[in-house]
C-alpha cells in the first residue's frame, strides 16, 4: 500500500469542494457564501486568533503564574534498555549515540535512565546517570563515566 494509491472507499469518501462565486444559479454566487457586509465578507477581512472584538482577550485576562529559568539545563534522555543493540565491550559516547539515531541532538548533555534491562558489558560515558542505571551498567559487568 502506498501514499498515492489510497483511494476512498465505493459510495463513499471524497466530497469534492463547494465552487464559490460562480454564478447565482450555483446556490453559492455573488456574496459566495460570505454575506452581506462587515469585517468577515472583505477581501483580507477577518480578525486574529484569540480576538474578542476589543474586549480584554482570555489569555490576557488570565493571571500570570510561574517563570521559565533561562539557565536551566536540557538534558536528552535514553533508557539502559535502547543501549542493547551496541556490542559487549563497546564504548558508548554521546556522539556516537547521535550517529546511530537514538537521540536527535546533544543539548547540554545526555542522562541516561535506568529503565528496562541491560545485559552487555559496555562502557558508558554520559554527563549524568540515575542511580538505578548506574547499578544495572555496573551489574551487567560494564563502567559509568561522567563526562
Amino acid at each position: 500500500m502506498k501514499l498515492q494509491n489510497l483511494r476512498p472507499n465505493k459510495g463513499g469518501g471524497s466530497k469534492s469542494t463547494k465552487r464559490l462565486g460562480r454564478g447565482t444559479g450555483s446556490g453559492q454566487g455573488k456574496t459566495a457564501g460570505r454575506g452581506q457586509k462587515g469585517q468577515k465578507s472583505r477581501s483580507g477581512g477577518g480578525v486574529r486568533p484569540g480576538f474578542e472584538g476589543g474586549q480584554m482577550p482570555l489569555y490576557r485576562r488570565m493571571p500570570k503564574r510561574g517563570f521559565t529559568n533561562i539557565f536551566a539545563k536540557e538534558y536528552v534522555i535514553i533508557n539502559v534498555s535502547e543501549l542493547n543493540r551496541f556490542e559487549d565491550n563497546a564504548v558508548i559516547t554521546p556522539e556516537m549515540l547521535l550517529s546511530e539515531g537514538l537521540i536527535k541532538r546533544i543539548n547540554d548533555g545526555v542522562k541516561i535512565l535506568g529503565d528496562g534491562e541491560i545485559n552487555k558489558k559496555l562502557t558508558v560515558k554520559a554527563h549524568k546517570f540515575s542511580k538505578t542505571a548506574a547499578e544495572k551498567i555496573e551489574a551487567a559487568g560494564g563502567k559509568v563515566e561522567v563526562i
